[in-house]
């Protein structure tokens, strides 16, 4: 579960197409879930289901949001978008919600339920993993908290004036957000769902400084790399991932092989046909009926005397 968290990271930074972002950001979120299992206890699988609900929630909100995006532009590159916030700012405004939320923002649903996994993590003494944690949460802030609103709807102007969402969307992203600030300054209805009964309490002065804390300065990270251009550009490419392996490389390999392997039979082949023909020619000259073996009178004069020879011998024996 660490892993995971951890992995997805690095791909969704130097990836172009949000889309991809949010996937590699799905399986990001998974990670927290499985250490809460992992973990185990009462707390802990409180934290997972919640989380799973949260998770439903603010993560659809990002993904209707690019979806709107990518209704009204076209694309959903990164470095074909920007400056959107001018003529889309309610779906600008309901992404924000969804980045806030995901990045575990005090007053939004992320917040209230990741807190359960990591604060049991540590609870429980996994100081490493509840490292990974924080270093994961810290990941999630700048490549679905920052990443996707910004360059999608504030960064370079890219001169794209689209037109709102359609209502019906504009609806669907408004519940959703609703739900992930209610849930966030409310959490007590979906604590009351869970499997256990639940004692936490989530906005706790040193909690809420902590969390704080670490969002302003993975923000003020993300500021600096941004300002420094160490920051990954948002440029056209196909970035390799694992499945690549699975996808490309060894489809790749396995033509390559097999061809190999064919050609080598074939040329096996060609090579016994040739050495079978050689044998059967050079016995033939040796052995068949135009060959000096079978004209030599010697042969035939001895085996005449051998007869001979042989009837004397049974003449006398009779004598």
């Amino acid at each position: 579960g660490a892993v995971m968290t951890l992995f997805p990271i690095f791909f969704a930074e130097i990836e172009n197409d949000l889309r991809r972002v949010l996937a590699y950001s799905l399986n990001n979120q998974l990670g927290f879930m499985v250490v809460g299992i992992g973990v185990g206890t009462e707390m802990a699988i409180n934290g997972t289901a919640s989380h799973a609900f949260a998770h439903i929630l603010y993560k659809a909100l990002l993904f209707m949001s690019v979806g709107a995006v990518m209704l009204r532009t076209g694309t959903s590159k990164a470095s074909e978008l920007g400056g959107l916030c001018r003529t889309m700012p309610r779906t600008a405004i309901f992404c924000l919600v969804g980045a806030a939320s995901i990045s575990a923002f005090p007053l939004f649903s992320g917040f209230v339920t990741k807190s359960l996994i990591m604060d049991e993590t540590a609870n429980q003494h996994y100081p490493i993993i509840w490292a990974i944690l924080v270093f994961a949460s810290a990941g999630v802030l700048s490549h679905s908290g920052i990443k996707i609103p910004y360059f999608t709807f504030f960064g370079h102007d890219s001169g794209l004036r689209p037109k709102e969402a359609p209502i019906h969307m504009q609806i669907a992203m408004g519940f959703t957000a609703f739900l992930c600030i209610f849930i966030g300054i409310y959490p007590d209805p979906l604590y009351a769902l869970l499997p256990y009964d639940v004692v936490y309490k989530p906005y706790t002065t040193s909690h809420v400084i902590g969390q704080l804390q670490l969002l302003c300065f993975a923000l003020l990270a993300f500021v600096v790399l941004m300002r420094t251009g160490i920051h990954p550009p948002e440029i056209r490419a196909v970035n390799l991932d694992v499945d690549w392996i699975y996808r490309r490389l060894i489809p790749t390999l396995y033509n390559i092989i097999h061809a190999k392997v064919v050609n080598a039979i074939l040329l096996l082949e060609v090579v016994a046909n040739t050495l079978v023909q050689v044998v059967i020619k050079s016995l033939y000259r040796l052995h068949g009926p135009e060959t000096g073996v079978s004209r030599m009178r010697g042969v035939g004069a001895m085996v005449m005397w051998v007869a001979i020879l042989l009837g004397i011998a049974l003449t006398a024996s009779y004598f």
